[in-house]
C-alpha cells in the first residue's frame, strides 16, 4: 500500500462507484425488453434467452459475456435495443468451451439492428479466430425493417453471417443451431447453414416468408405453424434435423451431441498449475488514480495480476515508458507490455512518463513482442496510453520510426493477443497497444478507461477554436461568456464519447469488466486460443530499422 493511505482510500472508494456504477447499469440491460416482453414469452412456454445459456452451459461454470453494453445509449428514438437483442459470450458445454449466441426476443422480438449484425460478426469472428464451436440459439423477427439500409447490403452487414457460416464449415468448425421461436427470411439461412439444426415444436418455425407475405405475394392462405414448423421442416421438408418438445428438451439434445465431439489439436501454449497473486487483488482499487493525469507506478498493478506476483522484466532499465517482461496469469505463459505512469530518476534526469511512448520504449516494445512470437507466448497488452512523445526533438530522433516498428510488431504478431484499457487509450498510443484495429482475441475495459484519439481538454480547446473562427467568419462576436459555453458543450460531448461505456456500445471493446475479472478473462481468452494450433511464420516484412 502507498505510503500516502488517505489518497489510497480515496481512490479506492470512487473506484469502488465506477464498478457498483457499471454492475448496477449491467443489471439493467440484463433485464432485457423488460418484465411485459418477458411475461408474453413465458406465455407461450419458452424460456426467456439468459435462461436458455444458463441451462446449456454446465453447471458450476460460468458465462463470460462479450458485448453486454452494445448499443447503450444508441437507437433512442426506436426505444433503445439492450444488448443489441442478442447475448454472445463464451461457455462451457458438456465441457467444452463453446461461443454462445442466443437472440433475445423480449427486445423487439429479436430483430437485427445494424449494431445486431456487428456483434454476431463479432461473436463468429472469435470461433473462427480460436476454431472452437459455435451455438445459435435463434429467435428472430429478422432485419429491422425502418433501418434496413444500414445493415442489408455492405461487406459487413447481414449477408456475412451466412458467408462465415459457409467459411466455418469448410475449416472444419462445428456449428450448431436450435430454432427456439421465429427464424424469417434472410435469416432463416444461418441455422440451416449450421451442421445440425433442431426445431422446437408448437414455437420454432423457419421460412423465407411468412403467412401475411405470402398471402400478399401469391395469394395463398396459410399458417406460420404449417408453412415452416417443426412438423414440416422435420417430417416433410428434412430441413431441420431434431424435433424438440420444448426449450429445455432442444438444449438437452445440444448438449448430447458437444458431448460426443472428438478432440482437435492444440496450440501447445504453456501452463503450469495456478496461483494467486501474492499481492491483494483488491489493492488495485486504491493504486489506480481518479485523476487520469496523475503518475501512478504500472508495476503495483501487474503485481497484483499475476500469479505469485512474479514477473521477469525484458529490459528493466532501457525504455521505461514501457514495462515488458514475462509472467503467468492463472498458470498460463504470457508476455505483458504495459504503459508505466509513474515518476522516475535516470541520467537523463527526473521523468515523468504519464504514458508516453518514446522511441527507446517503441524499439524496446517492438524487439519484446518479436521475442514472445519466436517462443509461441501469448502477449497481453495493459493500455494506459495518451500517445507517442512529440516535439522537435523526439521527431529527430525517429520516433515515427520507431513507432513503426512497434506498430508493424504489432500487426504481424501470431500469437494470440489480448487487451485491457486500464485507463487512456488515446491516438496512436491505442493502435500500438493492440487497440481494436489490430485484432486483439479479447479486448475488455475497466470502468476508469477513457477511448478517443485525444485528452478531452487538448480536444476541447481545438475544436473550440475550430467553431470560433467559423463564428467569427459568419460575423458573430465572440464574448468570454459565449467562449466559456461554447468550451463546456464541446467537452461534455467530447468526453461523452470518450467513456468506456460508449466505446462498449460500439464495440470498440468487447466489454466492461471489474478490474478483479481481469485474470479470469484473460485465461478463459488464452484457453479458447489453445484450441487454434499457430500456422502462420512470423514475419514483420520491411521496416525502417
Amino acid at each position: 500500500m502507498p505510503d500516502n493511505s488517505l489518497e489510497f482510500n480515496r481512490n479506492e472508494d470512487i473506484n469502488k462507484q465506477l464498478v457498483d456504477t457499471f454492475k448496477r447499469r449491467l443489471r439493467v440491460i440484463y433485464a432485457g425488453g423488460g418484465e411485459k416482453a418477458a411475461a408474453k414469452q413465458k406465455e407461450k412456454g419458452k424460456m426467456l434467452a439468459r435462461e436458455r445459456v444458463d441451462y446449456l452451459i454446465d453447471q458450476g461454470t460460468d458465462f463470460m459475456e462479450i458485448g453486454a453494453f452494445v448499443a447503450d445509449g444508441m437507437y433512442k428514438e426506436q426505444g433503445g435495443c439492450p444488448s443489441a437483442g442478442v447475448i454472445t459470450g463464451l461457455g462451457y458445454v458438456s465441457e467444452r468451451l463453446c461461443v454462445i449466441v442466443a437472440n433475445d426476443a423480449t427486445v423487439k422480438a429479436g430483430a437485427w439492428f445494424p449494431i445486431t449484425a456487428k456483434k454476431n460478426l463479432r461473436a463468429q469472428e472469435i470461433a473462427m479466430e480460436n476454431k472452437i464451436p459455435i451455438i445459435y440459439l435463434v429467435d428472430s423477427a429478422g432485419v429491422f425493417l425502418p433501418m434496413q439500409d444500414e445493415i442489408f447490403p455492405d461487406k459487413e452487414h447481414f449477408g456475412r453471417i451466412f458467408r462465415n457460416n459457409a467459411i466455418m464449415s469448410s475449416m472444419g468448425i462445428v456449428q450448431i443451431s436450435a430454432i427456439m421461436g421465429s427464424c424469417v427470411a434472410g435469416g432463416a439461412y444461418l441455422p440451416i447453414m449450421s451442421d445440425e439444426a433442431m426445431i422446437v415444436e408448437g414455437t420454432g418455425s423457419v421460412f423465407l416468408a411468412g403467412s401475411y407475405l405470402v398471402k400478399s405475394a401469391i395469394g395463398e392462405d396459410i399458417d406460420n405453424e404449417t408453412l415452416g414448423g417443426a412438423t414440416t421442416h422435420c417430417e416433410i421438408s428434412g430441413v431441420t434435423d431434431y424435433k424438440c418438445k420444448d426449450d429445455k428438451d432442444c438444449l438437452d439434445r445440444i448438449k448430447n451431441i458437444m458431448s460426443k465431439l472428438g478432440e482437435s489439436p492444440k496450440a501447445g501454449f504453456s501452463r503450469e498449475q495456478s496461483a494467486q497473486p501474492a499481492k491483494d487483488e483488491k489493492e488495485i482499487y486504491g493504486l489506480l488514480p481518479e485523476n487520469r493525469d496523475k503518475p501512478y507506478d504500472m508495476m503495483e498493478i501487474i503485481d497484483r495480476l499475476v500469479d505469485n506476483s512474479e514477473f521477469e522484466p525484458y529490459k528493466d532499465l532501457y525504455g521505461q515508458s514501457i514495462i515488458c517482461g514475462l509472467a503467468r496469469i492463472d498458470g498460463w505463459a504470457v508476455g505483458i507490455v504495459a504503459n508505466q505512469r509513474k515518476v522516475v530518476k535516470s541520467k537523463k534526469g527526473e521523468m515523468q512518463f504519464g504514458g508516453v511512448i518514446y522511441s527507446d520504449s517503441a524499439d524496446k516494445a517492438a524487439r519484446f513482442i518479436m521475442n514472445c512470437n519466436q517462443k509461441k507466448i501469448p502477449l497481453v497488452f495493459l493500455q494506459d496510453v495518451t500517445g507517442f512523445m512529440v516535439g522537435s526533438r523526439s521527431e529527430q530522433g525517429g520516433i515515427i520510426k520507431d513507432g513503426a516498428k512497434m506498430v508493424s510488431a504489432v500487426a504481424n504478431s501470431v500469437v494470440p493477443k489480448f487487451t485491457i484499457v486500464i485507463g487512456n487509450s488515446y491516438g496512436a498510443g491505442n493502435y500500438a497497444m493492440c487497440g481494436k484495429a489490430y485484432d486483439p482475441r479479447l479486448i475488455f475495459a475497466w470502468p476508469t478507461a477513457k477511448i478517443a484519439v485525444m485528452g478531452g481538454s487538448q480536444a476541447a480547446k481545438t475544436l473550440l477554436q475550430i467553431q470560433e473562427a467559423s463564428l467569427k467568419a459568419k460575423g458573430e462576436v465572440i464574448t468570454p461568456e459565449k467562449e466559456a459555453e461554447l468550451l463546456k458543450e464541446i467537452t461534455d460531448r467530447y468526453d461523452s464519447q470518450t467513456t468506456p461505456y460508449y466505446a462498449a456500445a460500439h464495440l470498440w471493446v468487447d466489454g466492461i469488466i471489474d478490474p478483479l475479472e481481469t485474470r479470469k478473462v484473460i485465461s478463459r481468452g488464452i484457453e479458447a486460443a489453445n484450441h487454434a494450433p499457430i500456422e502462420k511464420q512470423f514475419s514483420v516484412g520491411v521496416i525502417q530499422v
